[in-house]
């Protein structure tokens, strides 16, 4: 796989996304601890991080941390245009654009020196021409790899651009905490820090066949290749999906509650499917319990479809075989994804192909929500209960 001789893959990150829309849109709340989410913190301005507030604590918790931070309740809307924004600079930028999540994606900028100057200059226009175009202050960070572009602009974090230039890399690299390594949560970090390991470079001089033997031999790899700053990636324009899902978090309790969510995941991810035109054969259920252990169930159907019936059908019988696991440790999260995905115009083309009578059901329902929002409609079991935020994500 070819890695370029120069420093030419950006990885652009929004700075705290969420929280710097709503000071974008708000100039009372701008310089100010701004927590995005009551319940549960979605995301937090670098004043209110300065606190020790983080995403996805407990709006209390973060309220004793700050008492004078401004509360605000998410506006996904606003952050999916503000996304969109975002990523319309990005590909006026280059045409090779690889979105990792709605606010952040990796861009390639090799062979446009003669356009658009170097890769610095070129990072610089980028981080000018969204905070004067979107309004968002950005990070950027520029390298040879994919990984330590993105290593860089963590480092670079908040609202900075950092260079790492290919003479110097390992240099950058190696006194970084381990926690910096792709793949190193606060499991793998405890395992290497029992063994002595706590820099990216220490991780570097570790023999491979021991980091396997420790953290099994994919992972054991994976992060020595890293260490060395082995990635061959290309950036590559973004592919369409292999599965579509979501998840709730969560104590359901009842049965009927848990057959609740049930209901509410599969129209979630069942509308997702049916506006990307995409229909799939796999149904997963994921479950998470008290003691953190989590189990997954999967089901796969004899003919591909985005059919909401047919796919909680499905994940009602996973249910079912999880029950006693349920029962006996208590359920926290819930998701229900769809894999084995397939274009559907093509799968019409595949005789013998028929549509369940329920689609054009699901097909009208989609059209009053696109019209008239999607809480325009609901189902019965649903009315009432609250499902949880749907966050924003990149088109599927």
């Amino acid at each position: 796989m070819f890695v370029p001789e120069r420093a030419t893959i950006l990885h652009a990150d929004l700075d705290s996304f969420f929280a710097s829309v709503e000071q974008r849109d708000d100039p009372s709340i701008r310089g100010r601890p701004v927590i995005v989410g009551g319940g549960v913190v979605l995301a937090a301005s670098y004043e209110a991080k300065a606190f020790g507030i983080r995403t996805a604590m407990g709006g209390r918790r973060a309220r004793r941390l700050c008492p004078q931070a401004i509360v605000v309740p998410p506006r996904m809307e606003a952050y999916s245009e503000a996304s969109k924004a975002v990523f319309r600079v990005f590909e006026d930028t280059t045409p090779l654009v690889e979105g990792l999540s709605i606010d952040e994606a990796f861009l390639d900028v090799r062979g446009l020196e003669r356009l658009s100057g170097t890769p610095v200059e070129i990072a610089e226009k980028l981080r000018r021409d969204v905070r004067e175009r979107v309004g968002l202050p950005i990070t950027v960070g520029v390298a040879r790899t994919k990984f330590l572009a993105k290593v860089a602009s963590g480092v670079a974090k908040p609202d900075g651009l950092l260079v790492v230039p290919p003479d110097r890399e390992l240099e950058f690299l190696h006194p970084l905490p381990v926690e910096r390594l792709w793949g190193v949560g606060p499991v793998t970090s405890e395992r290497l820090n029992r063994i002595g390991i706590s820099t990216v470079g220490q991780v570097a001089g570790f023999p491979e066949g021991a980091l396997t033997t420790i953290l099994g031999r994919a992972a054991g790899r994976h992060l020595h290749a890293l260490a060395h700053n082995r990635d061959p990636r290309p950036v590559e324009r973004r592919r369409r999906r292999r599965s579509i899902g979501s998840q709730r978090a969560g104590r359901p309790g009842s049965a009927a509650a848990i057959d609740a969510t049930l209901v509410g995941l599969v129209d979630r991810v069942t509308r997702r499917m049916r506006t990307a035109r995409r229909v799939g054969r796999t149904v997963v259920l994921r479950l998470r319990f008290d003691d953190f252990s989590r189990a997954t169930r999967s089901l796969t159907l004899m003919q591909a479809t985005a059919e909401s019936q047919t796919i909680l059908a499905a994940a009602r019988d996973l249910v079912v075989t999880a029950r006693p696991l349920i029962d006996s440790q208590g359920l926290t999260l819930v998701g229900i994804s769809v894999s084995n995905l397939e274009d559907e115009r093509f799968v019409q083309l595949a005789l013998p192909f028929q549509r369940p009578r329920w689609y054009a059901l699901d097909l009208a329902l989609d059209e009053v929500r696109e019209r008239f929002g999607a809480n325009a409609v609901t189902r019965a079991v649903l009315l009432g209960r609250d499902q949880g935020i749907a966050m924003p994500l990149l088109p599927d």
